[in-house]
């Protein structure tokens, strides 16, 4: 029955099913994989544990009996990136899928450094590893983003450091994965809640460093575009020299260790008061030198004999004053005789031009009505009235005609 269609009317029973499952699954016989270890329970009748796709989110358990221990490196633990030689079970039982691991192997390191190379190699000709995308941090960050393991040393660290160089600094820490599957998305989701929150002034990505692969998670490139993508500055302190992850090249800046970061983050509160006491020296002593100098060339200044004695000063510009008003009363009086004097020659000259005396002496002017002065006996003929201007007042008079003069 098994072999026939399945129909509506013919359905095949579940052992039926499963049966042609596990013959389908055997003849893949033995396969080589790779993926991530997420977890690794190792108990006396042999290991338990997942793998994990390095790409995609699918996932397989897996078994390693104790025949096979002995097929496997000594130092194999979770977060490890490996290669395999596998089985796949398949329990008809229960209907399980797992993979039999015969033979467990680290991936090669070469192959994993060619990969981040070419990763690094993407991310950097896109631009995200810039000096000029760089965010500078600042001076005194009053909060302080911290992204870390729980209970961790590198906690610690930076807590302790930061607080011993500037005691009000403040934190707000997020736990999360530093390593395993469930490090990239976790921290991704910390930069951006951080990010979020205006109070934080800056990020810290502390890890107390550890072996290259798990490290592996740092160089993930969606954690590395997440980090390039966040606004507030942000350090990468995972602490590890050797094999720089992508995230330090992508940071703000890059700590060597997380007290290290503590120490590039956070100013000494006791190095700035000491920079500050030695600023403000240094300014009192420049004003105080400044004012000592100002005093001496006063001191200079009023040692001079014009300044020594000042009513020598006033002294002698008032002699030249009482000079000089003299100089000018005396060219004052010289001018007003001078004028007097040509006055008084003016009035002579004048007087003597004056008609006033030629009438004084005697003579008379004859003036006509019309305003005309008679100058000869034809103009005033027989009965033309004149008057005569004498030397006090004037007369009329009235012409009885010319007569000849002898002499």
């Amino acid at each position: 029955m098994s072999e026939m269609a399945a129909t509506p009317e013919n359905p095949w029973p579940i052992a039926a099913l499963t049966t042609k499952l596990k013959s389908y699954l055997d003849r893949l016989g033995l396969v080589w994989v790779e993926g991530e270890i997420t977890q690794w329970d190792q108990r006396s009748s042999g290991v338990f544990g997942k793998l994990k796709d390095l790409t995609e989110d699918s996932t397989m358990g897996f078994t390693i009996w104790s025949n096979a221990k002995t097929n496997m490196p000594a130092d194999i633990k979770q977060g490890d990136r490996v290669i395999a030689l596998v089985k796949v079970d398949f329990w008809k039982k229960n209907g399980n899928l797992g993979l039999n691991i015969l033979e467990l192997r680290h991936v090669g390191l070469g192959d994993l450094l060619e990969k981040l190379e070419r990763l690094r190699t993407q991310l950097a000709t896109e631009g995200l590893f810039d000096a000029d995308r760089k965010v500078p941090l600042p001076f005194l960050p009053q909060r302080i983003g911290l992204i870390t393991g729980q209970d961790s040393d590198a906690e610690k660290d930076v807590l302790r450091n930061a607080h011993l160089r500037w005691p009000q600094v403040e934190f707000t820490v997020i736990h999360t994965k530093v390593q395993g599957d469930q490090t990239v998305p976790e921290v991704i989701a910390a930069i951006q809640k951080l990010d979020a929150d205006p109070t934080v002034d800056v990020i810290i990505i502390a890890r107390g460093g550890g072996d290259f692969q798990n490290l592996l998670p740092f160089s993930d490139e969606k954690l590395v575009r997440a980090a390039a993508a966040c606004v507030t500055p942000l350090v990468s302190a995972i602490g590890h020299e050797a094999d720089a992850p992508l995230l330090d090249n992508v940071a703000d800046l890059r700590a060597s260790t997380p007290t290290d970061a503590a120490k590039r983050v956070v100013p000494d509160v006791s190095e700035e008061l000491a920079r500050v006491a030695d600023a403000r020296s240094r300014i009192a002593n420049r004003v105080t030198g400044f004012l000592s100098s100002e005093s001496d060339k006063l001191d200079t200044l009023r040692s001079r004999p014009v300044l020594a004695d000042a009513e020598w000063i006033i002294t002698t510009r008032a002699e030249e004053i009482v000079r000089t008003v003299q100089r000018g009363s005396d060219v004052v009086d010289r001018i007003l005789h001078n004028a007097a004097q040509e006055t008084q020659s003016l009035k002579t000259q004048l007087r003597a031009l004056s008609p006033q005396h030629t009438l004084d002496r005697g003579y008379a002017i004859a003036v006509l009505a019309s305003g005309k002065v008679v100058r000869a006996a034809a103009e005033a003929p027989a009965a033309t009235t004149f008057s005569l201007t004498l030397a006090e007042g004037t007369i009329d008079a009235v012409s009885s005609g010319s007569r000849k003069v002898e002499s």
